[in-house]
């Protein structure tokens, strides 16, 4: 029984635009309603700025940014996901979060040529749940990027 346990992974799965997009649970803090971010100046244009969460002061991401989506305005189902990698945490500005989702790793697809505004390097997979498609994210590759960006206003 062991075994299966370690094929499944678990996932919180967000929108934006129509795309759905999971991101492994065990990087996610807390999700929290849009919350006041105040803008940081001459950082890149996808990072919105710092919010205070409990005394901790956090960068906030806009993936939509990050991704080059068209903007949009926030609504009462646009959430921040926080989340921590190694020692930092980040927050993640998301159109709407769906659900947790378990994914076996047998149902999820590398993907080689994606076309479209994702670079590769932001994916680690495609996962089948249900009828729909789940892109799985990098969170590492795409927050590096974010605050390695030359992309300064």
């Amino acid at each position: 029984m062991e075994a299966v346990a370690q094929t499944m992974q678990q996932y919180i799965v967000f929108k934006l635009d129509e795309q759905l997009y999971g991101i492994s649970i065990q990087n996610v803090q807390i999700i929290e309603k849009m919350k006041p971010v105040m803008r940081v100046p001459k950082v890149a244009t996808c990072i919105k700025g710092v919010m205070n969460l409990r005394g901790e002061i956090i960068p906030v991401v806009s993936l939509r940014d990050q991704f080059k989506l068209e903007e949009k305005q926030c609504t009462d189902k646009t959430r921040i996901i926080i989340v921590k990698l190694e020692e930092a945490m980040v927050g993640l500005i998301v159109d709407e979060v769906k659900e947790v989702i378990e994914i076996e790793n047998a149902q999820v697809e590398v993907v080689q040529n994606i076309q479209g505004k994702m670079k590769t390097s932001h994916i680690l997979g495609v996962g089948k749940v249900e009828e729909n498609i789940v892109t799985l994210l990098n969170l590492t590759n795409i927050i590096e990027e974010a605050f390695a960006s030359e992309d300064l206003k």
